[in-house]
């Protein structure tokens, strides 16, 4: 029982004092201040404007078959209009939905869909389970198929494809800042 005392509020005053006086020290204090600064920003309400603007990245697992890319077109449309980047739907529709159909059409696995906003840029990325990357290929005009990479040069600010553990990701790119 040393150094507790049994008499109520005895030595609470002091405690108070103490702490006070190295609070007080501590506002003084160049990394004290920078805390208050970092600290106070996070913790205030946050606008719902500024809410939307920090939820800036979506993702779906898609189960191939007869509805997926269609299903997927609207998720990326609806996800986008979102985002009021609206100038870019279009776009983001047909690149998404050239990517999309390309792997359901040649991998026997999961694809997973993934939209992403940072620093202006818009990047979607089609994750597949297969290890080949999309090749080019030179087409007839009256062609169905096989533009997919040229769809992806005139449209895209950039893109490209990353091996990942279990296959690879194709990706591509828009500049937010010119969409409207």
């Amino acid at each position: 029982m040393r150094g507790i005392s049994r008499q109520p509020g005895a030595g609470a005053g002091t405690r108070r004092i103490g702490r006070r006086r190295r609070a007080e020290a501590a506002a003084r204090t160049p990394w004290y201040a920078r805390q208050m600064a970092l600290w106070s920003h996070v913790l205030c309400p946050v606008s719902e404007r500024e809410r939307a603007a920090a939820l800036r990245g979506a993702s779906w697992r898609l189960v191939p078959g007869n509805t997926c890319v269609r299903e997927t077109r609207r998720l990326a449309t609806r996800q986008v209009t979102g985002w009021e980047l609206s100038g870019l739907a279009d776009t983001v529709e047909l690149l998404v939905s050239e990517l999309v159909t390309n792997s359901v059409r040649h991998t026997p696995g999961p694809v997973r869909l993934t939209l992403q906003m940072h620093d202006g840029r818009l990047r979607c990325e089609v994750e597949d389970v297969a290890v080949s990357n999309p090749v080019r290929s030179t087409v007839d005009q009256d062609a169905e198929g096989g533009r997919g990479t040229e769809l992806l040069d005139m449209l895209a600010g950039d893109w490209g494809c990353v091996p990942t553990e279990s296959g690879k990701t194709v990706w591509f790119e828009l500049d937010v800042l010119h969409a409207d």
